[in-house]
């Protein structure tokens, strides 16, 4: 027999058998792989459901229910007092505006001062955000009792009140650097400073009344993966 022959059918043979047990490898490590995934379903599974009845968890959930229908509950009322807005009022209704609430905001201004168009802008961007503090307005020229009882003497004027009583004020723009071009947040920021409203995150009111939606959609994503509703 041709030695070249013999060589090269003896190749042939070792290559075929390394071939085969490569094939034999690969067989075994798709099988564990596919084991390895259901094993790793039925524990999905099973934590699932544990989780869905957790009565700790169920008792989180309903607590977290009740504390956002109580501060549901708190926003209509204050709502209801004025809160929520920016309102301009009348001298008649100042003293009924400021008693009505625990706190209250109250600008004094005149219509022709450009300084106190400025003041509006961003009281009433503040107004909608802060719902803990009545904003509101007052034009001083229509309000001669409250400007000489308060001693309002530069404008704009913002007085701040708790139950009623005049506790601080921002007197022009001397407590915001002195020049016209502020922003929300700086006033904001001092508001803050003097107690008058609270530090809120981004987006805290509609966290709040997304997160039962949430929850639940994620929960029925995670039972039904096919699942579009989102």
């Amino acid at each position: 027999m041709d030695p070249d022959s013999v060589k090269s059918t003896l190749s042939n043979l070792a290559f075929g058998n390394v071939m085969a047990a490569a094939a034999r490898d690969y067989q075994k490590e798709i099988l564990a792989q596919q084991k390895a995934q259901t094993s790793t379903s039925t524990h999905q599974d099973v934590d699932l459901d544990e989780l869905m009845d957790d009565p700790e968890l169920e008792k989180l959930h309903a607590d977290r229910i009740a504390a956002l229908k109580k501060e549901a509950e708190k926003r209509q009322a204050l709502k209801r007092q004025g809160h929520g807005e920016y309102r301009e009022i009348t001298e008649g209704d100042f003293l009924g505006e400021v008693t009505g609430s625990e706190k209250a905001i109250c600008h004094f201004y005149h219509r022709e001062f450009y300084r106190c168009k400025i003041m509006d802008k961003h009281l009433k961007t503040l107004s909608s955000k802060h719902l803990d503090a009545k904003f509101i307005k007052l034009d001083a020229e229509n309000a001669p009792f409250f400007v000489t009882k308060l001693g309002v003497k530069t404008l704009p004027c913002v007085i701040l009140f708790r139950k009623g009583i005049a506790v601080d004020r921002l007197v022009g723009f001397q407590d915001l650097g002195g020049k016209d071009d502020f922003s929300t947040r700086a006033l904001e920021a001092l508001l803050i400073k003097k107690g008058i409203i609270s530090e809120k995150k981004d987006d805290e009111n509609d966290e709040d009344s997304e997160y039962l939606e949430n929850r639940h959609r994620s929960v029925r994503s995670s039972v039904d993966p096919d699942s579009d509703s989102d």
